[in-house]
């Protein structure tokens, strides 16, 4: 296979040159343990808290209110249970998040439903927006926290962030945000935006894997997650990852320098893209039309099946992802396009593209002569479709 377009940048980016430099150095030369106090692990931990200043300084934080984690769901995962955990003592123990978050943070409050907390899921309605009413009036006097998605993964709809964060200062409710798909791509500020809680991974931003951070404000209490050391001011045990928080610190640097001249360039050729799919027969754009965000492209197609729309699309050089879960070995459609209202036969065919600074109207281009057909093709083979065109006849 000769031509590869790469569209599935909200499942991961590649590490780009400059990252790779900043990272190679602490792999070879500068190996040591940030906690040694010879010179070789003080040069690791000097390069380390230069990181931690750089990513705290994307945020509009403190370089003391940035911990490094695995990535993004270990983030979510500790400012959520560590956050209930601690309110839970103080007799707060009701959960507020929405029906279409990533599974690490909807995993995360199923479990802690098992030991006992309440937990309200609010809707997103067609659009995949949490309205602010209805937020309002899920707030109880045990409410501990409040964790909605900055932007979600699959249909790119990004949330009212500082409104949210303003009625939970106003009812003294925390607030932690899963902002993995949002940092690097989206101008953030931690204080303006009233956010208490922030996850962020890497490697969605062309840094490496394994390595994210969790943002928690000045005063938040949590109970650790990872017990074993004094690593990360006693919050988070084990030897950091020095040369993947390097390369983090860089990849956000660059995101951060560019974002947004690079989300100029990739709404026009995202709009390209969405204008000329939906010129497709019983096609529909899943998501909000302009809240979203810059890359993201999500439509469902009527009358096919989402890994069949995927293999033909590899067998063209074309790397993108499935609404459906079909791919992971499951026969139910994603939870997030349920969550907007879409039948399961219209969920199961959908397909996610979302766009990097890397890709070009001439990959657009690509798509579109490659994908019209190959739906097409489908469709003839499909007795689904049969169905509705008899139905539309």
């Amino acid at each position: 296979m000769e031509k590869i377009v790469y569209v599935d940048n909200a499942a991961t980016t590649p590490i780009s040159a400059p990252v790779l430099d900043a990272m190679l150095p602490f792999l070879k030369t500068h190996f040591g343990n940030p906690s040694s106090i010879y010179s070789v692990g003080q040069t690791a931990k000097k390069a380390m808290e230069e990181a931690r200043a750089t990513i705290a300084a994307c945020l509009g934080a403190t370089p003391r209110e940035v911990y490094f984690t695995s990535g993004g769901s270990e983030a979510d995962n500790w400012a959520i249970k560590g956050v209930a955990r601690a309110m839970q003592k103080k007799g707060k123990n009701h959960i507020i998040t929405s029906k279409f978050e990533h599974h690490a943070v909807l995993h995360t409050v199923q479990a802690l439903e098992k030991e006992g907390f309440a937990v309200t899921y609010l809707d997103v309605h067609d659009d995949g927006i949490v309205r602010i009413d209805e937020l309002e009036r899920a707030i109880k006097d045990k409410t501990a926290l409040v964790s909605i998605m900055y932007a979600n993964n699959e249909i790119g709809t990004i949330q009212p962030i500082p409104e949210i964060g303003e009625v939970c200062r106003r009812y003294n409710v925390l607030f932690h945000t899963d902002a993995v798909q949002a940092v690097g791509h989206l101008r953030v500020d931690v204080v303006e935006q009233n956010i208490d809680l922030l996850s962020l991974s890497a490697h969605k931003f062309h840094g490496p894997k394994g390595i994210g951070a969790l943002y928690v404000k000045n005063g938040v209490v949590l109970q650790n997650l990872i017990e074993g050391g004094a690593q990360e001011r006693r919050r988070r045990a084990g030897t950091e990852n020095v040369a993947e928080i390097v390369g983090m610190a860089k990849a956000l640097e660059i995101a951060c320098e560019g974002i947004e001249s690079q989300n100029e360039k990739l709404i026009a050729i995202r709009d390209k893209l969405i204008e000329n799919l939906l010129k497709i027969e019983h096609t529909r754009l899943n998501g909000h039309p302009k809240k979203r965000l810059a890359g993201n492209v999500n439509v469902s197609f009527s009358g096919i099946e989402g890994e069949s729309l995927l293999l033909m699309l590899d067998a063209n050089g074309i790397c993108a992802s499935s609404g459906s879960a079909c791919t992971s070995g499951s026969l139910d459609p994603s939870h997030v396009l349920l969550a907007i209202g879409l039948p399961h036969e219209i969920a199961h065919g959908s397909l996610r593209i979302t766009l990097s600074e890397e890709n070009s109207m001439a990959d657009v281009d690509y798509i579109l002569g490659v994908l019209p057909p190959i739906v097409a093709k489908l469709r003839s083979m499909s007795p689904l479709w049969e169905k509705i065109t008899r139905k539309n006849a």
